[in-house]
């Protein structure tokens, strides 16, 4: 194991926090337990200078206040702070601690802007150090105290090579001319603000399978999801660990009335009818009495419009020419442009690249780079599209291949 300090005093972490202001640059991370309760909290922050790694445990601090001191260090415009996957920890220490971020750099940003196949921290140690980090501590409680020496090791391993790698990545930007992407990245990062999280009533909707249920059973799936929230709120564990998805919608197609009929569905087991078998059987009654109104035929799985023919068609032409270029550039094209965002262009539809700078779906590089071009891709495609219309060829359809396929429809 790295050598590490422990610090669970309010006067040490001031003390180091006035050394940090002196470093140019800082590595991060940190552990929350999501996994384990419904109202999670940041249990542990990991910090690495150039010298040494060090494990805040912010457990044994009362009140975010105390945390105040490493807030002025992820402030500093003079202090490059380093996470790899920062969202998620950008947003935790935001939540939790009110901090603020001025300059910041994001190892799994980079990766992805460079087109590495394998993005995750353990696999770029491997890749460029030809060291194996340990991995298997990645859903571990870390609200339980003491942490393991497995634990503590992980921790560690997650910061002490991050300066190393950020060096190399910073190279490999400069070289593919990719850094003010990766910098107005980082930046979209420090400036982001989350809402407060509040619990989706219609969440059971997303629900893989929900949306096939008939109008009783989606009823009865609905009293199943809030009564789960509720009891999860109750216990504080996170919703998953107090019913599966699977389980809830086998209970909304079943309907039981009995808890001999509950014991017959997968995943409830003699202990879960014994603690919640009479506020299932509540809510399925309840779910029973009323039919669940029609879903807004307008909003697909995720919530975004159903497309009408030929925005679906110019969204066909957006992945084909998406697939060329990020083959051309050795990116992911989900990294170039995501489906939503893909989805976003069509939906506008522009006649240039200008027409999209109001689109904040659109990062700022691929509006810079690539905005002229994919609006110059679909006036070219409904020409081609006009023109096949015309000679009898397309039907309005678009261009297809044998079977009737659409071309450009191959999903990337």
């Amino acid at each position: 194991m790295a050598d590490f300090e422990f610090v669970d005093a309010p006067e040490r972490l001031e003390e180091l926090a006035n050394d940090w202001l002196g470093e140019a640059v800082l590595a991060v991370d940190t552990e929350a337990d999501s996994f384990y309760h419904y109202f999670d909290k940041t249990c542990l922050v990991q910090v690495a200078t150039t010298k040494h790694a060090y494990l805040i445990d912010t457990l044994a601090f009362e009140g975010p206040e105390a945390m105040e001191p490493f807030g002025r260090v992820c402030a500093s415009p003079d202090v490059r702070v380093l996470f790899h996957a920062a969202e998620y920890d950008i947003y935790v220490l935001k939540r939790d601690y009110g901090y603020t971020f001025a300059n910041v750099f994001d190892t799994m940003i980079s990766a992805q802007l460079l087109g590495y196949g394998s993005i995750g921290l353990a696999a770029m140690i491997e890749h460029h150090f030809g060291v194996k980090v340990p991995k298997d501590e990645q859903r571990s409680d870390w609200s339980r105290r003491p942490l393991s020496e497995k634990q503590l090791n992980y921790a560690v391993g997650d910061v002490i090579y991050l300066t190393r790698l950020a060096k190399k990545l910073e190279k490999e930007l400069k070289k593919a001319k990719r850094l003010e992407w990766a910098q107005e990245e980082f930046d979209t990062l420090c400036q982001r603000e989350w809402p407060d999280r509040k619990f989706d009533r219609q969440g059971y909707l997303k629900i893989k399978g929900a949306r096939k249920l008939d109008p009783q059973s989606l009823s009865v799936l609905k009293e199943l999801f809030l009564m789960r929230d509720a009891r999860a709120r109750e216990i504080d564990r996170p919703p998953f660990k107090v019913l599966g998805n699977r389980t809830l919608l086998e209970v909304a197609t079943a309907k039981p009335s009995r808890n001999h009929q509950l014991k017959s569905i997968k995943g409830i087991t003699d202990l879960l009818v014994r603690r919640m078998g009479e506020d299932i059987l509540a809510a399925v009654a309840k779910g029973r009495e009323v039919e669940h109104p029609p879903i807004p035929k307008n909003l697909n799985g995720n919530g975004r419009r159903r497309m009408d023919r030929k925005t679906e068609r110019r969204v066909n032409d957006l992945k084909a020419w998406r697939t060329q270029r990020a083959q051309e550039l050795s990116l992911d094209p989900g990294v170039l442009c995501p489906n939503a965002a893909l989805e976003t262009i069509a939906w506008r539809n522009p006649e240039q690249g200008s027409d999209l700078s109001d689109v904040n779906e659109l990062k700022s590089w691929f509006k810079r780079e690539f905005g002229d071009e994919v609006a110059q891709t679909l006036r070219e495609a409904a020409e081609r599209h006009k023109s096949q219309g015309k000679s009898g060829g397309g039907g309005g359809g678009g261009s297809r291949k044998k079977g009737g396929r659409k071309s450009g429809s191959r999903k990337s």
